[in-house]
């Protein structure tokens, strides 16, 4: 009976959140996608309370867009896929948070992602937005690899592009370094005059600060400015290289996520951009896979 129930009324909500945004997707097995919401950075390395507050009003967006009660929120089942969760620290805080759904399962921004992209089968993933990170599930066996945060990892990311651009810029502005086009695009930018004032400006910035910028580096490279060329080749042969460790567990699909995935694949070495196949749905969906997954492991359970 209970199951049948669950078959035919449950609402779930898929979370994915990262470190420029967090969207929210509100399903039923019965009808499908009801409506979804989108929020602020939910990176709970960078603040958990910011996390918190972007889930919730992401949440709040969708619940408005499916013309759903905003008491309803009681009644969603929900799965969230989070940056940083893989700190065991971090996963035990939003756990121990005093959530408004019904239920809720927690797991990594990779792990759904790779279960959205290929459609809660087997596969691997490469998240190529703010951060960069590799993951793969194969015959229940899953391997991670990078995403070691700003600034100490994440190469080929939008924060590590940025960021590396800002350092090349400064350096030429002060006459210390090779001289770059991408100088007169961030004074530009920040409306500065000299080295000071983009640095003052950056002063402090979070990863999704840097991460904006990457798109100048990509327009920079294809113009062949040797500074934004240099950085663009590095990164995509980090991804290349990141992609052939996950291949080594030989997934049956390979993706690349994240808002420099198409604007890194022309970098990537030929026979690693030949094996990337697009995403079959996006991290929030593999969040309600994972929250469906999770319920029904529960109801066995119960039943047992």
């Amino acid at each position: 009976m209970m199951a049948k129930q669950v078959e035919q009324d449950q609402l779930y909500i898929g979370v994915d959140g990262g470190g420029t945004k967090c969207r929210a997707t509100i399903y039923s097995v019965k009808h499908g996608v009801l409506g979804t919401g989108l929020g602020g950075p939910a990176n709970p390395l960078h603040g958990l309370e910011r996390t918190l507050e972007s889930i919730m009003v992401s949440t709040q967006t969708a619940l408005q867009d499916a013309g759903l009660r905003v008491e309803q929120v009681h009644e969603l089942n929900a799965g969230l896929g989070l940056a940083g969760v893989n700190l065991p620290a971090l996963y035990d805080k939003i756990m121990q948070w005093e959530h408004p759904f019904k239920q809720m399962f927690l797991t990594t921004d990779l792990h759904t992602a790779c279960i959205g992209a290929h459609e809660g089968k087997d596969g691997a993933v490469i998240i190529t937005g703010t951060g960069s990170c590799g993951f793969a599930l194969v015959n229940g066996e899953s391997v991670n690899y990078g995403g070691h945060g700003f600034a100490q990892g994440d190469m080929g990311s939008g924060a590590w592009m940025g960021l590396e651009a800002v350092k090349a810029v400064l350096l030429d502005l002060d006459k210390l370094g090779a001289s770059t086009s991408l100088s007169k695009a961030f004074l530009h930018h920040f409306n500065a005059n000299d080295a000071m004032g983009i640095a003052e400006q950056m002063a402090g910035q979070p990863s999704s600060g840097y991460a904006k910028l990457a798109r100048y580096v990509i327009e920079h490279a294809k113009q062949n400015d040797p500074i934004a060329l240099s950085i663009v080749t590095s990164g995509a042969d980090y991804i290349s290289r990141l992609a052939r460790r996950l291949l080594e567990l030989n997934p049956p699909r390979l993706s690349m996520i994240g808002g420099l995935s198409e604007p890194l694949l022309n970098w990537l070495d030929r026979d690693i951009a030949e094996q990337v196949s697009l995403p079959k749905q996006p991290p929030e969906m593999g969040a309600i896979y994972f929250a469906i997954q999770s319920v029904e492991q529960e109801l066995l359970k119960a039943n047992i």
